[in-house]
């Protein structure tokens, strides 16, 4: 392909709707439209992620040559046509999948609209799990690997798989609609009181604290098939035929997608407000059993199959980081790579690097996720400036350190002394997860920490972990499995002996959703972590995502606004030190 050649990846119309640019095959940038547009998994047309791309590369959209979709209603047509013909769904059904087809091929409409010099390009659109096989292979560091997507649907499937090498990308095969491991993850999901879109993670979350009980009573809703697969007891189930609402225009809406046949099966749906008891514990244990048991099953199988060691891995069934950090004791595959945001706007990634890899050379391997917005020390002063009085309101003093060293001893030394720190530094994550650049960080060590950040900040459910970034070199010595986990995707087991020098970060089984922070992938954090190893002995600090119940936060306006309207003690913005004086808090 041309070395000029620039390639716009979208995700429109669906949940996390996002951007994407890369120039001759190189990523440039890339960022959700939840970011922008401050509404969580926002599933529109993502009009203000594509201006960030485009800003950042310094074009307009007369400069692109490709616009790749993660989407294609010709993807599994005459399957589609068969299942309409024989399962008779609901014309609700219909006309919400009809209308979210019409809403994509609405995409050049949006592009004209777009300010700049008009798009002169083509439009390719790529099939849903293809552009999720090759965000997770192209990303990969993997001269060949199995690669798998696996989620809710797109384009009539739940999963699909294929060999890679190279530039070349196989799809070799399906699961095709009506069968999900991602919608039975999300009507349990919905069925135990987390009915937004999203919700699983606090599903995974509260399994740790649940027992073998029920498990017999859940397995039933899934078969394991022969040759690998996976089908769902459709009775328990509405998806496929009821009257559900969807909604793919701004927040993702829907109805319950689970049926009365469940409630008959496994008692009463909790309500969201309902307090949580040792029932629901026990269900929640048995959901994350049971999609281990089918998505194992489908890794097996292919493992056997393909005979590569390495795995890449996408869709969203890619962010149950439970699962991962088993898939190399549970699977066979000894390599596994996961990419930060392998759910839908990843899409957007993968659509422009299979468009890429028509015919240019591979891409390479992403080893960080910092792809967003950056600003200048300039504009975060301005931001300061401005608030200059509402800040001093708030009995907060407000200094810039000259030196960086300096600045990243204070930050450590205040964390080491009890204290929440904001932490705003360089372009933003790429991906759901906080990473270093946009974090709250809390000591590790402090046993009362998850109840002070509930309560000063984030007010979530109390059973939620949270994680631990930890020096790359140091993972061995604090961890049972010696593995790079870079972008928070995988729970592994702590050292014993550890748990309880850190139980901030260590989940009531034993476990922590880990980010290993290696120096070369983000220097400044790096060092961060390291003066808080030396002045405590414990290499890794407490970090969570920078928001309160909202999108993380993408300018230093929101990161000054949730400081302001919380309980922080400190934000560092860029090389500003705000912090609120003690009689304050």
């Amino acid at each position: 392909m041309p070395s000029d050649l620039i390639i716009l990846g979208i995700n429109a119309y669906h949940a996390d709707a996002a951007a994407c640019l890369l120039r001759a095959g190189e990523l440039v940038a890339a960022a959700e439209e939840e970011r922008f547009r401050r509404v969580k998994h926002w599933a529109g047309f993502p009009s203000q992620a594509i201006a960030y791309c485009l800003q950042e590369a310094k074009i307009d959209l007369g400069d692109v040559t490709h616009v790749a979709v993660n989407r294609s209603v010709r993807a599994n047509f005459f399957r589609k046509l068969g299942y309409v013909l024989a399962g008779r769904p609901s014309p609700r059904l219909l006309a919400a999948k009809l209308k979210n087809r019409k809403q994509v091929a609405r995409i050049a409409d949006e592009l004209t609209a777009l300010p700049g010099r008009p798009f002169a390009g083509t439009i390719a659109h790529v099939e849903h799990h293809r552009a999720h096989l090759a965000s997770a292979f192209y990303a990969s560091p993997f001269a060949e690997a199995v690669a798998v997507s696996v989620d809710g649907f797109g384009d009539f499937a739940s999963a699909a798989w294929g060999a890679a090498a190279g530039t070349a990308l196989s799809l070799d095969g399906r699961i095709l609609f009506p069968h999900s491991l991602g919608v039975f993850y999300q009507a349990m999901t919905q069925y135990l009181g987390f009915p937004n879109y999203g919700d699983e993670y606090k599903l995974m979350g509260l399994a740790a604290y649940g027992e073998p009980a029920r498990r017999a009573a859940v397995q039933r809703l899934v078969t394991l098939r022969g040759d690998g697969g996976f089908a769902l007891d459709l009775k328990y189930f509405r998806h496929h035929t009821a009257d559900i609402s969807y909604e793919w225009s701004g927040a993702p809406l829907f109805g319950p997608l689970y049926s009365p046949a469940l409630v008959d099966a496994l008692g009463p749906p909790r309500g969201p407000d309902d307090p949580i008891e040792q029932r629901h514990r026990d269900l929640a244990w048995a959901t994350q059993a049971v999609y281990e048991d089918a998505f194992f099953h489908l890794l097996q199988n292919l493992r056997r199959r393909y005979g590569h060691a390495a795995l890449a891995l996408a869709g969203g069934c890619a962010y149950n980081s439970v699962a991962n950090g088993k898939i190399l004791d549970r699977t066979g595959f000894r390599q596994l790579y996961v990419q930060p945001a392998a759910g839908d706007a990843g899409g957007a990634l993968g659509a422009a690097y299979a468009v890429w890899h028509r015919n240019g050379p591979r891409a390479a391997a992403m080893t960080h996720a910092y792809w967003g917005p950056s600003f200048a020390d300039a504009a975060l002063g301005a931001v300061l400036d401005e608030r200059r009085d509402t800040i001093a309101a708030q009995g907060c003093t407000l200094r810039r350190f000259d030196d960086d060293a300096e600045l990243i001893d204070a930050a450590a030394r205040a964390i080491a002394d009890g204290r929440v720190v904001g932490w705003f530094a360089g372009r933003m994550e790429w991906g759901p997860r906080a990473l270093g650049n946009r974090s709250i960080l809390a000591d590790p060590r402090r046993a009362d920490v998850r109840e002070m950040l509930n309560a000063k900040i984030k007010r979530r459910e109390s059973f939620r972990p949270f994680a631990p970034s930890v020096l790359r070199e140091a993972v061995a010595d604090w961890f049972e499995r010696d593995v790079d986990v870079p972008f928070m995707l995988e729970v592994v087991a702590v050292r014993p002996e550890r748990r309880d020098k850190i139980p901030a970060v260590t989940h009531f089984d034993g476990t922590a959703r880990l980010q290993t922070v290696a120096r070369a992938a983000n220097p400044r954090f790096h060092a961060l972590i390291a003066a808080f190893c030396k002045l405590t002995g414990v290499p890794m600090v407490l970090n969570t995502s920078f928001n309160e119940n909202e999108p993380v936060v993408c300018d230093p306006k929101e990161a000054l606004d949730c400081f302001l309207r919380t309980n922080m003690d400190v934000l560092v913005l860029g090389h500003y030190w705000l912090q609120r004086l003690p009689a304050a808090c």
